[in-house]
């Protein structure tokens, strides 16, 4: 059994069966993907204080369980406003890309006006197991504690959930909140799916806003998908943490009857 979703040999990431995916079984799954890039992002040093406020990954391939390397680049630099730039490479060739623009943190108070309700913590639901046929070790099976507020991962429609990762990221490392955000952002489409099993749903990009990290490693998503008749569709989350809401995320998708469906 995996400890971690992904080793490290020397400046490349070793996926472990943690990382993959339930579409296909030699790719990994876009959260970890979208998690490992928040990872390299907050390695570049800032000059101040700063947060990512945006992280968007456009996954221009399935990601293989091959060996990985990241390059990261600071490519707006600022003290009030940054924008960084990430590859993520497998033999040769890249897989996926990812922006993230960061922003400078300054004690402000502002005047109260409205927010989002918080949603009750995740000690108010009992833990939901999620397997799949054959007992297989996938990213949301292995590496990702949920608790339902409302919905369930196996039946159609919107849905409420917590999530946690139940391993680290990196072996040997604490996820940070990033990181946190980053992985389970990715669950929108899965976690709200409108078609039955047979057609395929997948996510060809994810933008993460937030205006706030979660204060712990608990992040719940407030998900729903939206489908027409022209092969595309849309996820959306709302982002809460145990105070209140953090941000969004948005998926656009990939539709498709699945051959012999």
């Amino acid at each position: 059994m995996s400890e971690a979703v992904f080793e490290v040999d020397g400046d490349r990431f070793l996926p472990t069966p943690a990382a993959r995916a339930g579409w296909y079984p030699d790719a990994l799954h876009g959260g970890p993907v979208a998690a490992l890039f928040a990872r390299e992002m907050e390695r570049v040093e800032a000059p101040v204080p700063m947060m990512v406020v945006r992280l968007t990954v456009d996954l221009l391939r399935p990601v293989p369980t091959r060996p990985l390397t990241v390059v990261t680049e600071l490519s707006r630099p600022g003290k009030r406003i940054q924008v960084i730039d990430s590859t993520l490479v497998a033999e040769g060739a890249v897989v996926a890309r990812a922006s993230a623009l960061r922003i400078r943190l300054l004690d402000q108070p502002v005047p109260e006006h409205p927010r989002r309700d918080p949603i009750p913590g995740p000690e108010s639901f009992p833990s939901y197991v999620m397997r799949e046929a054959g007992g297989e070790e996938w990213f949301h099976t292995r590496a990702a504690e949920a608790r339902f507020v409302e919905g369930d991962f196996y039946e159609p429609g919107p849905a409420t959930v917590w999530m946690r990762l139940a391993m680290p990221l990196v072996a040997g490392e604490q996820p940070t909140p990033l990181q946190t955000v980053a992985a389970f952002s990715d669950f929108g489409n899965g976690l709200s799916r409108v078609l039955p099993r047979g057609w395929l749903f997948i996510n060809a990009d994810l933008t993460v806003y937030l205006h706030r990290y979660p204060i712990d490693e608990w992040v719940c998503l407030r998900s729903r998908t939206d489908i027409d008749d022209d092969g595309i569709g849309v996820a959306q989350s709302e982002l809460f943490d145990r105070t209140g809401a953090i941000g969004h995320s948005l998926q656009g998708l990939v539709v498709e009857q699945m051959a012999g469906d």
